[in-house]
């Protein structure tokens, strides 16, 4: 996984960036919360290690704006013994965990795990993603997907309802380097309606000189109707 460290004391930062390498996910390091909203924001990253005492904005801050922006990244809120109420106030905004300051990076990785699990299946009606098992279905249906359509659907299906302009997809599932006006993303769009919209209703909806959203309502009707 691609994890962001949001995290103001560096000696903390750079021994969980390294013990995240060691287990073979990429690191990379915020020191306050206002670059770790503008990097969260970006879309760039699986999970959030996100400390609550932070310079400028602070870490609640930081989850709550994530949240209302309709962005669904995992985060693990990392706190003193001190903070309880700050920790119930996290898990209320939509933390999806918390680990209590100091840890071992052992704890640590084993809570990435069991939030990960949590968050591995994605559903939208008959819509089905399996993350770790990179499986995809419609309702009893398999659905096979080029490794770049089911990252690009998976983006979408994490955040419903938020607009994505072309870059952005492009940026996060194909990486830097590629033109904003090149096809690509139009044409990785309309092989995944092929393989899941039914009777036209599309669980990607195309928002006019902007980019795209996914619509999670798309397919009930069909998932009530079997």
């Amino acid at each position: 996984m691609n994890i962001l460290i949001v995290e103001d004391e560096e000696k903390i930062a750079r021994n969980v960036c390294a013990g995240l390498e060691e287990s073979g996910h990429e690191a990379v390091i915020a020191d306050n919360g206002n670059e770790g909203l503008a990097k969260a924001l970006s879309g760039d990253f699986d999970l959030v290690l996100l400390d609550v005492m932070l310079p400028g904005r602070d870490g609640l801050s930081v989850l709550k704006a994530l949240r209302e922006d309709g962005n669904a990244v995992p985060v693990i809120l990392l706190t003193a013994l001190s903070e309880g109420a700050q920790r119930v106030e996290g898990l209320e905004l939509g933390a999806d965990d918390y680990v209590t300051k100091p840890y071992f990076i052992d704890e640590l990785l084993a809570r990435i795990n069991a939030v990960t699990r949590r968050n591995s299946v994605l559903h939208a009606g008959p819509l089905m993603l399996n993350l770790v098992t990179r499986e995809a279905r419609y309702g009893d249906e398999k659905i096979f997907f080029a490794p770049r359509e089911f990252r690009l659907l998976e983006y979408l299906m994490r955040s419903p309802g938020k607009v994505f302009t072309r870059s952005q997809l492009l940026k996060y599932v194909w990486g830097y380097g590629f033109d904003p006006q090149t096809s690509l993303v139009k044409v990785c769009v309309r092989r995944i309606r092929e393989k899941i919209d039914r009777d036209g209703d599309s669980f990607i909806q195309t928002v006019r000189n902007t980019g795209y959203r996914f619509n999670a309502e798309a397919g009930r009707c069909q998932a009530r109707s079997n």
